[in-house]
C-alpha cells in the first residue's frame, strides 16, 4: 500500500476498471492528497473518497464529464461521517480562502463535494442542488 500522505492512499483514488494513476499522473494525485489532507485535519474526521481516478473509458462508461478531472488524477468527490455536503463544501472554501488549500474546482451536490486541483477557480451545484 502506497501512502501519499498521513491518511490517504494511492489505493483510496484507484479507478474501478483501470486501476491505480501512474506516471504522470501521480504527481496530480499526489497533490490532491495532500490538500485532501489539509481538510482532513481541519474537520478532525476522515474522509470518504467515493471516486478519484478515473481512467477514460471508465469515465466514458459513466457518462462522467468530457474533459473530467477526475481521468487526469486531479479531483475526488467526497463524503465526511458527521459532516453534511453543505458543511464539507463550507469547509473547503474556507480553507481555501485562508490559502490553507488550492482553489480550483469545488461541486457540491446532494450526497457528496467534488473537489478538484485544475489549477483555476471553477464552482457549480448539482441538479436539483441549491446553495444556502
Amino acid at each position: 500500500m502506497t501512502n501519499l500522505t498521513k491518511n490517504f492512499t494511492l489505493k483510496e483514488f484507484k479507478c474501478p476498471v483501470g486501476g491505480e494513476p501512474k506516471g504522470e499522473l501521480l504527481q496530480n494525485v499526489q497533490k490532491l492528497a495532500n490538500n485532501l489532507q489539509v481538510l482532513r485535519e481541519a474537520v478532525g474526521k476522515p474522509i470518504t473518497i467515493i471516486s478519484g481516478y478515473r481512467s477514460p473509458e471508465y469515465n466514458q462508461k459513466i457518462d462522467g464529464a468530457k474533459q473530467s478531472q477526475h481521468m487526469f488524477a486531479r479531483a475526488a468527490d467526497i463524503k465526511i461521517p458527521g459532516l453534511t455536503p453543505v458543511q464539507v463544501y463550507e469547509a473547503v472554501l474556507k480553507l481555501i480562502k485562508e490559502g490553507k488549500m488550492e482553489d480550483g474546482g469545488l461541486g457540491l451536490y446532494e450526497t457528496f463535494v467534488h473537489y478538484d486541483v485544475r489549477g483555476v477557480k471553477a464552482r457549480w451545484f448539482g441538479t436539483g442542488v441549491t446553495y444556502p
